[in-house]
């Protein structure tokens, strides 16, 4: 199930942390509809977090493109702009392989125990096939674990930033692209090449990938 994929030990969070990281996927993943009113009250509720750290939430997730605020008229949850694509997927040919080798680089520094933990998870699914919300939440968490891998934080929050975007193109399409598994298969090579320390592997499974994303998202638009 979903949890046994995504689930990681994290550190205590304040709760400006937890608005925000709830409030993200649930945005990315199109849980809140993208144009949609984002009603502070009822959140306030379903989070359980107070009205101040959920507005300072709110104010990081603007600056991720992911809500918008109107004066007088509240704030919404961004559209998705598909035709930002070929955008998205420049900075992150560049940046993702960058992210990949570094990682390598350190063996997975200090999120080593969490990329193997992701390895083991992989393979004890065996044949099983992700049906499409598990593919893409695996497919996030695997390039966030990549990112903290790095041990670059600027690296890691562009990354963040653009993986997100490019996240909520693709659950707007996912449902049209049959090689989702495959897609997805391929963070077995990536994982292996981080933990065993191969820079030049690494970067070129990850580059692979994210050119195949974006080949992927084409061929159905």
């Amino acid at each position: 199930m979903l949890t046994t994929l995504t689930g990681a030990r994290d550190e205590p969070r304040s709760l400006v942390d937890q608005a925000f990281l709830q409030l993200q996927d649930r945005l990315i993943f199109l849980d809140i509809p993208p144009g949609s009113p984002i009603n502070e009250g009822r959140l306030s509720q379903e989070l359980q977090v107070g009205r101040t750290p959920l507005r300072e939430a709110l104010k990081r997730l603007e600056s991720d493109h992911l809500v918008v605020t109107y004066p007088r008229r509240g704030t919404f949850a961004t559209t998705v702009d598909i035709t930002a694509l070929s955008e998205i997927s420049q900075v992150r040919e560049v940046l993702e392989p960058l992210a990949a080798r570094l990682a390598a680089e350190r063996r997975g520094g200090g999120s080593r125990a969490l990329l193997e933990e992701l390895q083991e998870k992989l393979r004890s699914r065996g044949d099983d096939r992700l049906d499409r919300d598990e593919a893409l939440r695996w497919d996030i968490r695997v390039h966030r674990a990549v990112y903290a891998a790095a041990g670059n934080a600027h690296l890691q929050a562009t990354l963040d930033r653009y993986s997100n975007l490019a996240t909520r193109i693709w659950c707007v399409v996912a449902d049209r692209i049959p090689q989702l598994h495959e897609h997805i298969a391929v963070h077995s090579a990536l994982l292996a090449a981080v933990l065993d320390g191969d820079p030049e592997r690494a970067a070129a499974v990850m580059a692979d990938h994210v050119r195949d994303f974006e080949t992927q998202i084409r061929q159905v638009l």
